[in-house]
């Protein structure tokens, strides 16, 4: 390569988009040169860098669109104090590939502070670091967005612009209610998404609860169909994380006194 072209480079590398081969082609050029490496190595090896930090800018990006609580992972989940989950179906679940092919829910039900939200986020973040699109939302915040945008006649780009995400985690969706002007719009979204798009929520009433949420019989009856439908369900019925940590917290500080 003359000086001439080697001049051109990083203008080309910079025009095509490969930063990351625009900023090792020097370097492992001289390395290439010292060890004897062929043209097809020194090629690969540069376009399997660009490759792999192109994938970690990627997850970066999803990770921060995703709004995922910090700190909730499954490394951080204490299993031991849910008997009734399995780990190793859990990590299973967090693979994401054949339940999300299928457009299939997860739902995880339990008393509140038994560790759902984090079990969804942690859930969420495998899912993103698989490279699928999660969001991860309060339910009632994501009602008040569809319900602002149905008032504006925007509802419809809002569910494909929401279709664009693997899967959307609805935390405590328990804690929607009839009352708040026509959460209807919950409905929509579940069917909308039913069998393409897949759904992991948290609640802490059982589905016998549910006609509180929605504004009819018959749409509480629909909802639940579509969401138990290819789902799978996931009872943490434990006492509150919360509760254990404070009650430990306060025998620590009880031996210490």
């Amino acid at each position: 390569m003359t000086k001439t072209d080697a001049a051109k480079l990083p203008v080309m590398l910079t025009s095509l988009r490969l930063p990351t081969i625009a900023r090792l082609w020097q370097d492992l050029g001289a390395r290439a040169d010292r060890e004897g490496w062929g043209a097809a190595r020194y090629l690969a090896t540069l376009c399997e860098h660009e490759v792999q930090e192109r994938h970690t800018r990627r997850i970066a990006r999803h990770l921060a669109e995703a709004d995922l609580p910090t700190g909730k992972t499954l490394q951080s989940f204490e299993f031991a104090s849910v008997p009734s989950l399995r780990k190793a179906h859990v990590l299973a679940l967090a693979g994401g590939d054949a339940w999300l092919d299928q457009g299939a829910n997860i739902l995880l039900f339990g008393p509140s502070g038994t560790g759902k939200s984090h079990l969804a986020a942690a859930i969420g973040t495998a899912l993103v670091e698989n490279g699928h699109r999660v969001l991860f939302t309060r339910t009632t915040d994501l009602v008040q967005r569809l319900q602002a945008a149905r008032r504006d006649l925007a509802l419809p780009g809002l569910l494909a612009k929401l279709d664009r995400y693997d899967c959307l985690i609805l935390d405590d969706l328990g804690y929607v209610r009839k009352d708040q002007a026509e959460t209807s719009v919950l409905f929509e979204l579940i069917a909308e998404r039913y069998e393409r798009r897949s759904l992991i929520a948290t609640c802490n009433q059982p589905f016998s609860a549910w006609d509180q949420i929605f504004p009819d019989p018959a749409m509480t009856v629909a909802a639940i169909d579509r969401l138990v439908h290819h789902a799978t369900i996931l009872e943490l019925n434990t006492e509150s994380y919360r509760r254990r940590a404070a009650t430990r917290a306060g025998a620590e500080a009880s031996t210490a006194a």
